[in-house]
């Protein structure tokens, strides 16, 4: 038998969750989620294992749906999408110089990539 705390936590796929119990149910082990009381030995209890790995895919796929139209809007709106841009005081810059790139990394407490983009800027 194998216990799951939740059938989220196996997975989000339904065709993965279906294809692993199968699995697993051809191997005589039986699979039992604490949280939701699905037990895959029983007809019911399949029949409930696949009505909830059919809406935990779906809730998936609306929240990906989700992203890429805020992500889209974003763009469309000429917003810039991540992080904001590190930037380095000139100051600073001429104040590690002399160091090396990961060295002057360390001193400012940015990344060498920030240090680097900043050196090839000047």
């Amino acid at each position: 038998m194998l216990v799951c705390w939740r059938l989220d936590r196996l997975g989000r796929n339904l065709r993965h969750l279906v294809t692993l119990i199968e699995d697993l149910n051809s191997l005589g082990i039986g699979f039992v989620t604490l949280g939701e009381g699905i037990d895959t030995t029983t007809p019911s209890g399949r029949l409930q294992l696949h009505v909830l790995a059919a809406l935990a895919e779906f809730e998936r796929a609306r929240i990906a749906e989700r992203v890429k139209a805020g992500l889209a809007r974003v763009r469309a709106a000429g917003g810039r999408l991540g992080r904001p841009r590190a930037t380095v005081a000139e100051a600073d810059m001429r104040r590690v110089a002399h160091l090396s790139v990961r060295a002057a990394a360390v001193r400012l407490g940015v990344s060498r990539s920030v240090v680097q983009r900043a050196r090839t800027a000047a």
